[in-house]
Formats: structure tokens, sequence, C-alpha cells
């Protein structure tokens, strides 16, 4: 359900109560005092300058879901971010989430430990590998420029390559103009020691300048820790 509908539901539902939405192309800055609803779109929560007497966070379930490496820790970036805006609780203030109580990120907000959170979070990126325990590097392009970007690149010791792998869903081609089909567009992923990062990005900018001067008839996308492996 979208914030119209939300908001088109709560009219029917509170009678003679004012209703605000809050997002899009109109955000709300701030709310007068007073009773009234308001909803409102992730990131775009309007002031109240007396604080909020009670907040519902909705589609959990939507955020957590996400196929994102980061999508635990937003979650709870936003909802702690939506929770300041209530009173406390001593003064009445009330919040409510719409999600399973045994997710650890909804434990998080419930007993409000974003460090706890970060903590755990980075425990399991130290098991599987994933940033920030490591650096990655990303290699963007068709079968034949990743190959020629390695065999430019003085990779450093303890280099470990993973893929090449599919693109992720939605990502920009690093190229535009290109005869090439978009299936054939790759990532490949270089994982190597937080120690070594520099040494990795300092290998692939030299590589990438070599290909540069000899003019590569295949670009290639460098990435030094994306937000979205793939």
């Amino acid at each position: 359900m979208g914030a119209g509908r939300t908001a088109e539901e709560l009219g029917r539902a509170f009678a003679g109560v004012p209703v605000r939405t809050s997002g899009g192309d109109a955000v709300l800055a701030d709310v007068p005092g007073g009773a009234s609803l308001v909803v409102a779109t992730v990131g775009a929560e309007p002031y109240a300058p007396d604080g909020y007497g009670a907040a519902l966070l909705l589609d959990g379930w939507a955020l957590l879901g996400r196929p994102d490496l980061r999508a635990a820790e937003e979650t709870l970036r936003r909802w702690t971010a939506a929770a300041a805006l209530v009173r406390p609780g001593r003064d009445g203030g009330s919040v409510v989430v719409v999600a399973d109580s045994s997710i650890p990120t909804v434990q998080a907000l419930v007993r409000w430990d974003p460090v706890g959170h970060a903590a755990g979070q980075l425990a399991e990126r130290v098991e599987v590998g994933f940033p920030p325990a490591v650096h990655l590097a990303a290699i963007d392009g068709t079968a034949a420029a990743i190959a020629d970007m390695l065999e430019a690149s003085e990779l450093p010791e303890g280099t470990e390559r993973l893929g090449p792998v599919p693109l992720p869903a939605g990502a920009r081609r690093p190229f535009a103009g290109d005869d090439a089909d978009p299936a054939d567009v790759e990532r490949m992923l270089l994982r190597i020691p937080r120690g070594g990062g520099r040494a990795l990005a300092a290998a692939l900018r030299a590589a990438q300048a070599v290909r540069g001067a000899r003019k590569a008839a295949h670009p290639a996308r460098v990435q030094i820790d994306p937000l979205h492996i793939g």
C-alpha cells in the first residue's frame, strides 16, 4: 500500500482528524502542533516541535528483504531516525514496528542498540569475507575487457579473484554506444584484506592508465567497495 492509499484509509478511519502527507515532490519540513496524522515516506518525516505521540513503522519486510548488502544497517538507520522524532516513553511516546520481532534488526531497534547491531553485522561480514572486513574491487565490462584489465594489472599479493558474475540488477553499463550485447557485460570481483586496499587501488589505476594509453578497444569500469556487489 502506497503512502497516498494509506493516508486515504486513515482519513476514513479517523474522521475529523487532519491527515498530512510528506514525500515525493511534496516534502513537509515540519507540522504544526495539535492532533493530526502524518503519513510520510522514508526520509521525508517532517519535524514536530513537540514530538510525535506515536510512530508506526510499516513495510519492514520490504526494507529488510532488499537484495542489498547494507539492507539491515540502512533499515535500522531509517527506523531510528523516525523513532527519534517521537516523544520519550516517559512522556507517553510509543513506537510500533510492523516486522518479525525475532529479526536482529528489529531487536536492535527495541533495545535501541545500533552499536550492538553494527558489531553483529561486522562479525557476519568477517565470516563471509564482505566489506568492511575486506576491500573489494569490481571490474565491469565484457569478458575481453576484464581479461585485458587483469593482464595489465600487477595485483598485490593476497588478491583473490571472484567471478565473473552477472552485473547487479539495474546497474549501469560501464560504457554507452558500444555494440556489445548487454548480456555479455560481466563483473569481476577482486578481494583483498583491508591492509592491501590501497595497493589494489593503485594497481588497478595503473592498469587503467596503460589501457587508456594504448586505446584499448573494450572499456572497463573499476569501482572500489561498490555498494551493490551482484
